[in-house]
């Protein structure tokens, strides 16, 4: 078969949620398989940070580069439903989509996308008026239903698709992400572990939450449990709880105004450090440098900081509600988002109960062990070949 993969997700040359997945993905799929050529799709007009020096040692692997200017294209897809996309490469029986994008796609091809949340349903008021507009005109309850197959990186994303946008569930495939390997435990002698607090200027002792800097990562909520945290300590005269900080690290998104707000009217504000951006290979180490990890994010398609945090052996609070159950199994420690109080007495537990804090590192590396990409990648190969 040919397969032609739209790759415009990594223009950036970040690696935010989408841009991992379809490089861990696409990377153990080219891997395993061998059989089947792949076409990639990209455009853009200006230079970018994409690198696509790596598909160099695939045979069955060919680049299809554009230089159409990105919003002419854009409205060409969304006004006149053309150009088609597997026309562009020169032909595909299947196209594949890891984002929801811009895209037209002929009769002649299958059409398979991954949607990797319906977050932009559930909260809108969390998404900017431009981010609204882009999603209203993409119109991803259209491509759904365009596509011969839907893959849901979670239960939880599975069951929003089929019950918000009335997508048949046999249409849809569950097909969890993986997790990169160098997410470990770090020997605490490791050189590495040392530069990395230093370049970061890291406390010594630290609760860490790392990701994008946006509402619906309910930052603000957790400053208000830190502070909590810090009267629960002061009260009881615990030292050791005393000494830890809060490290806010992560680029900045929409409204992250009102969290800085919030930080800045905070009681503890002295021992809550901000760092805007950790580079992807200093990822591992700094979570390794945390005492404790929290994400108490209202919403998440998959998740996946907390699964990196027990991956890295590190004790991990998070919220009860989308996939997040489904991902932390018993690995972690589950809290109301909305109660302060509630994360501030699940961190204050783990920090002082030591048993509880050996089982749930004990129990978080065995739940991160389940999410491998060579699994995701065959577990895909599957779908394609099916159809």
């Amino acid at each position: 078969m040919r397969i032609g993969i739209d790759v415009r997700c990594l223009s950036d040359g970040r690696r935010t949620g989408v841009e991992e997945y379809t490089l861990n993905l696409l990377s153990n799929l080219f891997e395993m398989d061998r059989r089947n050529e792949y076409v990639l799709f990209f455009n853009s007009y200006r230079k970018t940070g994409a690198d696509f020096s790596w598909i160099g040692k695939y045979p069955n692997v060919t680049l299809k580069k554009f230089n159409y200017p990105n919003k002419l294209l854009n409205f060409l897809f969304w006004y006149f439903n053309w150009p088609k996309i597997d026309k562009m490469i020169g032909g595909a029986d299947i196209i594949f989509m890891p984002n929801i994008i811009f895209g037209s796609v002929s009769k002649d091809s299958k059409l398979v996308v991954t949607l990797h949340d319906l977050s932009f349903e559930r909260y809108p008021e969390t998404f900017s008026w431009k981010r609204r507009l882009w999603h209203l005109f993409v119109n991803p309850k259209s491509i759904c239903r365009k596509a011969d197959r839907i893959i849901a990186v979670s239960e939880s994303t599975k069951n929003d698709i089929a019950n918000l946008y009335g997508i048949d569930s046999n249409k849809i495939r569950m097909i969890h992400s993986g997790l990169s390997e160098k997410f470990a435990p770090v020997d605490r002698n490791n050189a590495k572990l040392i530069q990395t607090k230093e370049k970061y200027d890291l406390p010594y002792k630290f609760i860490l939450y790392l990701g994008t800097i946006e509402p619906r990562k309910n930052i603000a909520g957790l400053v208000r449990a830190f502070n909590e945290l810090q009267k629960m300590a002061a009260e009881k005269k615990l030292e050791e709880i005393l000494r830890h900080k809060l490290v806010i690290a992560g680029s900045s998104g929409w409204l992250s105004k009102e969290i800085f707000e919030e930080i800045e009217y905070s009681q503890a504000k002295d021992k809550i450090m901000v760092i805007n951006f950790v580079e992807d290979a200093d990822k591992e180490y700094v979570f390794n440098l945390a005492s404790l990890f929290v994400y108490p994010s209202l919403f998440e398609g998959f998740g996946f900081p907390p699964l990196e945090a027990m991956a890295c052996g590190v004790p991990v609070v998070a919220s009860n509600n989308s996939s997040l159950p489904e991902i932390m199994g018993q690995g972690g420690v589950m809290v109301d988002p909305h109660k302060p109080d509630e994360i501030a007495k699940a961190m204050f537990e783990i920090l002082t109960d030591v048993k509880l804090r050996e089982a749930l590192i004990q129990k978080g590396k065995a739940q991160a062990a389940k999410f491998d990409w060579q699994k995701t990648a065959e577990e895909f190969l599957k779908v394609i070949n099916k159809i």
